[in-house]
């Protein structure tokens, strides 16, 4: 596939054989935005784990300094009791039994379910819908609690769940390409940090492989993981 003249220009500004710091990457991803539309921006984490092991399941949450600059869809499942302070909260949608017929109907647009655990046992069933999307509430993200305003609150200020994959990789959005280099650069800093600190004590030789910084459409931009590390 030919390149468009400002992705080659994008191109030419990467060096694809420099590793660059947070601090260089964050201001480079800024200047080689080749979309008309506000970006997002990513990180792609490669770690030293084996996936298949329940031991090195890297997975948690964080909250971004910054936010994500986007507004997530929040479904709050739970009790007719809990309704009210969810909706107070923020949620964009509130209830239980109608969502749980939309859901098994195919419907999931959403961001964010947060249940109760009251609730579980019945949204159990939908797991081959909701897993493979990472919808499923868990909480291990904080997204199974009875505190469903505290939860929503957090999800709408900027907290993000990462999970990673078969391949051993972290993706994860941390903001835009509006953003100033330092708020991405800080966002950045919060979830490398997150994930450094769940490093599986299983985990042999290298944890921290290779991070690279893009906006869409944009090419990838190599971190220095020693430097991140440290």
């Amino acid at each position: 596939m030919s390149l468009t003249k400002k992705r080659k220009a994008a191109e030419a500004k990467v060096d694809k054989n420099k590793s660059y710091s947070l601090k260089e990457a964050s201001s480079l991803v800024k200047e080689i935005n080749c979309t008309k539309f506000d970006s997002s921006v990513d990180l792609h984490i490669r770690l030293g784990v084996d996936p298949k092991k329940a031991d090195q399941q890297v997975r948690g949450t964080v909250s971004l300094p910054h936010g994500t600059g986007k507004t997530k869809k929040v479904l709050v499942l739970c009790t007719p009791d809990k309704e009210a302070a969810a909706k107070e909260a923020g949620a964009d949608f509130v209830g239980l039994d109608e969502f749980i017929t939309k859901i098994e109907g195919g419907w999931v647009d959403v961001d964010v379910i947060i249940a109760t655990p009251s609730v579980m046992p019945k949204i159990g069933k939908l797991g081959k819908v909701l897993g493979p999307r990472n919808l499923m509430p868990n909480p291990k993200t904080g997204t199974v609690t009875n505190d469903v305003a505290a939860a929503v609150n957090e999800v709408k200020g900027g907290k993000i769940a990462f999970k990673v994959d078969k391949a051993g990789i972290v993706h994860a959005s941390i903001g835009r390409v509006s953003f100033a280099a330092d708020k991405i650069a800080e966002n950045s800093h919060e979830l490398l940090n997150a994930i450094l600190k769940l490093k599986p004590s299983t985990a042999k030789g290298i944890y921290l492989k290779a991070v690279s910084m893009a906006s869409s459409m944009s090419p990838g931009i190599t971190l220095d993981t020693k430097s991140i590390s440290n």
